[in-house]
C-alpha cells in the first residue's frame, strides 16, 4: 500500500487554552505558567497560551495578562481573542499572535457567542485588517467543521464557503475542528483533500477530539490529504462548554509517539511531554485521558516497586 506521509509535522499545543478552559476549579496562574514553561522545554514551537474573554463566562482565563507577561518567547505564542475588546486587551501586551474563531454551524455559534455566523464574519473583517497591518500572525479556528451538536452533519460545502472567506480576510492559518469528536477518517480525509486543492496556499491545521476515540484515526487520514499541521492537548485535556458531551482534545503524547513511531519528524522530547503533564494533573478535576501518558506513569510505578522490593 502506497501512502502519502509528509516527513515533518508541526504540533500546536493548545493545553494552556482550550485544554483548561473548561476546568470547573479555577488553577493557580503558577501552576499555568509552570506548565507552559514545561511544554516549551518539551520543544513545541507554537502554543495557544490563553484567551481575552470575559471572565464572567470563562473565570479560568482571567489571568490572561500575566500569563502572557510570563510566557512570552521567542515562539509562537497565540492568544485567542473573539471580538473588539479582545484585541484591545491584546493591543496592551507584547503578543503578535491572535486567534479567532467562529462556527460553521449557525446554531452553534449562536449558543457561543450569540451572534449568527454571518454576523461573527461582519465583525471579525475588519478587525483581521486591523491586526493584520499592525503585523499580527492571525489564525482562525473553524468550529464545527463536520458535526455540530444543533445540527447534525455539517456540509463540506459549508466549511470550504466559511474558509475561504477567512482566506480573503488575510489571515496566515485556519485551524479546522472536529469540535464534538464525532469525525470519522474518511469524512476527515475527504474535507482536508478538499481544502488543500481549493486553498493550495494557506496553512492548514486540524483540531480533532477523542470524544469517540477516533481522534488518532483521524490524524493519520488528515496526514494522508496532505495535512502536517495538528492542534492537540497535552494529557488529552479539554472539553467545549457550548458542545454537550465533547471530550478532551487528541492527546499531545499520543500523537507524537504514534507520528514518530511512523518516521516523522515533530522535534518534540516525550518524556519531556509527560513531565508537562506531571506539573498540571493535580490542579485537575478529572483523570488524564493521554493512553501514552498513563502507560508511562504506570511503568514507572511498576519500576518503582521493583527496586524496593528488590534492591
Amino acid at each position: 500500500m502506497s501512502v502519502n506521509l509528509p516527513k515533518q509535522v508541526t504540533i500546536i499545543e493548545v493545553g494552556p487554552r482550550d485544554g483548561l478552559q473548561n476546568e470547573k476549579s479555577i488553577i493557580p496562574t503558577e501552576a499555568k505558567i509552570d506548565f507552559i514553561k514545561k511544554l516549551k522545554m518539551a520543544g513545541i514551537q507554537e502554543m495557544e497560551l490563553t484567551s481575552f474573554v470575559s471572565p464572567k463566562w470563562v473565570p479560568q482565563m482571567k489571568d490572561a495578562e500575566e500569563i502572557i507577561t510570563s510566557c512570552l518567547d521567542g515562539t509562537r505564542n497565540i492568544v485567542l481573542a473573539p471580538n473588539q475588546k479582545g484585541i484591545e486587551r491584546l493591543y496592551g501586551t507584547n503578543c503578535k499572535a491572535v486567534a479567532v474563531f467562529v462556527g460553521v454551524s449557525e446554531s452553534f455559534n449562536k449558543k457561543n457567542i450569540n451572534k449568527t455566523t454571518s454576523e461573527s464574519m461582519e465583525e471579525l473583517k475588519p478587525l483581521i485588517g486591523e491586526i493584520k497591518e499592525k503585523g499580527y500572525f492571525v489564525r482562525a479556528c473553524i468550529s464545527t467543521s463536520f458535526y455540530c451538536p444543533y445540527e447534525g452533519k455539517i456540509d463540506e460545502e459549508d466549511v470550504l464557503r466559511l474558509c475561504s472567506t477567512f482566506v480573503q480576510y488575510g489571515v496566515d492559518e485556519l485551524s479546522v475542528a472536529d469540535t464534538i469528536g464525532k469525525a470519522n477518517p474518511k469524512e476527515v480525509f475527504s474535507l482536508f483533500s478538499i481544502l488543500k486543492k481549493e486553498l493550495p496556499h494557506t496553512m492548514l491545521t486540524a483540531h480533532f477530539h477523542d470524544t469517540r476515540g477516533m481522534a488518532l484515526a483521524n490524524v493519520f487520514a488528515a496526514l494522508q490529504a496532505g495535512i502536517d499541521r495538528f492542534d492537540t492537548s497535552a494529557g488529552g485535556l479539554g472539553g467545549c462548554p457550548f458542545a454537550p458531551g465533547a471530550t478532551g482534545n487528541v492527546a499531545t503524547e499520543d500523537v507524537v509517539y504514534m507520528i514518530e513511531k511512523m518516521g516523522i519528524s515533530t522535534g518534540l522530547d516525550l518524556s519531556k511531554l509527560v513531565e508537562a503533564v506531571d506539573v498540571i494533573k493535580p490542579h485537575l478535576s478529572h483523570p488524564i485521558e493521554s493512553k501514552f501518558y498513563r502507560l508511562q506513569r504506570q511503568n514507572k510505578n511498576i519500576l518503582t516497586e521493583n527496586s524496593t522490593s528488590y534492591p
